[in-house]
């Protein structure tokens, strides 16, 4: 969807999206390693990607094998991003060996404020292989969904994710 003027306006067919194992969070209940999704209305930030190029407005940052994303709650970085050396017990690589994050965009869920323990590291990624599958709290689609999605967005447009439940997002979030 998209917003223009005050309407909001189908941009694209909807596409598959797989969630974390079990499933979405009740609002504000999100807990580290629960392997939930979080429930509400995130911005999108950054995008990292395999690629030197990648065809999109969003600004991105090749990923190397130094990048990581802190999610011990113990570490002053929790919830982060860092390039280098860490003294964190646990933290997400952003390079692997598969696609998983061949584009990866942060999912602006516990960052701004940071609150430990209350989960980290949840990603808009790839899905493994040709099928959805579920994940450890990320949202996961297929590459060429992906693809479609980061050449549309534009960063003036304040990209965002609504995440949850019909019956919540239904309710209204608290």
């Amino acid at each position: 969807m998209e917003k223009k003027g005050s309407q909001w306006h189908v941009a694209s067919a909807p596409m598959q999206a797989g969630i974390g194992r079990k499933g979405f969070a009740a609002p504000n209940a999100k807990r580290e390693g629960d392997n939930q999704s979080p429930t509400g209305f995130f911005r999108l930030g950054k995008l990292f990607c395999y690629e030197k190029e990648v065809d999109t407005k969003m600004p991105f940052i090749q990923t190397t094998p130094e990048d990581k994303w802190i999610d011990d709650p113990n570490s002053p970085d929790y919830n982060r991003y860092i390039r280098g050396t860490t003294s964190a017990k646990s933290y997400e690589k952003l390079l692997l060996n598969g696609n998983d994050y061949r584009y990866c965009m942060v999912i602006e869920y516990n960052t701004h404020p940071v609150v430990k323990g209350n989960g980290s590291a949840i990603f808009l990624h790839l899905s493994e292989g040709q099928s959805i599958n579920s994940s450890s709290g990320c949202v996961v689609i297929l590459q060429k969904d992906m693809e479609q999605l980061i050449k549309w967005m534009n960063p003036e447009m304040n990209p965002s994710i609504l995440m949850g439940t019909e019956k919540i997002l239904g309710a209204g979030l608290k």
